[in-house]
């Protein structure tokens, strides 16, 4: 485990920032640090290609002291318009050796521990994709689940673009990386609180507002309903719902930091691209739940 002197510095997030949308794309060129020692969280959902995604990290290792990325799932998409046409874990695998050669953290390094305000902390970036173990209500299995998806027309593009290669599923892919990250997460001193990032949630509560509750079959997986618990989590960073606000479970507080698309943030009343303090925690940090559903349109998108 990496130890790292924030100095006076903040760590900082975001997440879906989705810079295919030239908007986006200028949020990001204009993100900056607050302070020379600032960390920058990327909770994934940077873009659907391998040149966007290295230019957003590329422009952002600029400004911030240290940035951690976890993927997305449209990053981990074999989208059409992407010429590495690479699938599944080999596309995990590509975009963790672009990052390292930017000076990237990934879920795959040693996780580093912030020392600044608001520390010290183990800073663990995950990634663990989802099982369909959120399933609506009424359903019992991934395929009923599938089926009342299908029926309502809210079906993720996951389906059609992110391949679990060379695994027969994306939740027998969500189980291995599961049960591989929690033993990692058990080898962090007992002492140690940790800020645990991933781009779904730990814990199924923050999709309870979701405007289609179908869509919470790709917004995690039940087995990480304790990790907030066991691993001695200060703050969850998740991102992927484009619902920006802040909730507690059991004394725990859930950052999710999207940026989302263009058509869902000119309706919400602040700035858009504003990154969310994680630590120290900002006086006042509340329950700032969006209205429920804030820009979940259409769940095909994400």
């Amino acid at each position: 485990m990496e130890s790292t002197a924030g100095g006076a510095g903040r760590l900082l997030a975001i997440s879906d920032l989705h810079i295919a949308y030239a908007e986006n794309r200028a949020l990001v060129e204009a993100m900056r640090p607050e302070t020379d020692d600032d960390w920058l969280i990327v909770a994934g959902d940077v873009a659907e290609t391998v040149a966007d995604i290295r230019w957003a990290l590329q422009t952002l290792t600029g400004h911030f002291r240290k940035v951690l990325w976890v993927p997305g799932n449209h990053d981990l998409w074999t989208h059409p318009k992407d010429p590495v046409t690479l699938r599944g874990v080999p596309r995990y695998d590509y975009l963790v050796e672009m990052c390292r050669g930017l000076g990237v953290i990934t879920p795959e390094d040693p996780y580093p521990v912030w020392d600044g305000p608001g520390g010290p902390v183990a800073v663990a970036p995950l990634f663990l994709l989802y099982d369909y173990s959120f399933l609506p209500a009424g359903s019992a299995t991934k395929e009923e689940g599938l089926a009342y998806a299908h029926g309502t027309g809210i079906v993720c593009n996951d389906e059609y673009l992110l391949h679990p290669d060379p695994y027969p599923t994306r939740e027998a892919w969500c189980r291995a990386r599961v049960a591989a990250t929690e033993r990692r997460l058990a080898e962090i001193p007992d002492d140690l609180p940790t800020v645990l990032i991933n781009h779904y949630p730990l814990d199924r509560h923050p999709t309870d507002v979701l405007w289609y509750p179908e869509f919470a079959m790709w917004c995690g997986t039940r087995l990480t309903a304790d990790w907030h618990r066991r691993f001695r989590v200060d703050t969850m960073v998740y991102g992927h719902l484009h619902i920006p606000r802040t909730t507690w479970l059991d004394g725990v507080r859930f950052e999710e930091v999207s940026v989302g698309y263009p058509r869902e943030w000119r309706k919400r009343p602040e700035p858009p691209g504003k990154l969310r303090r994680i630590l120290p925690m900002e006086v006042g940090s509340v329950d700032r739940g969006a209205a429920p559903g804030l820009g979940r349109r259409r769940g095909t998108a994400r």
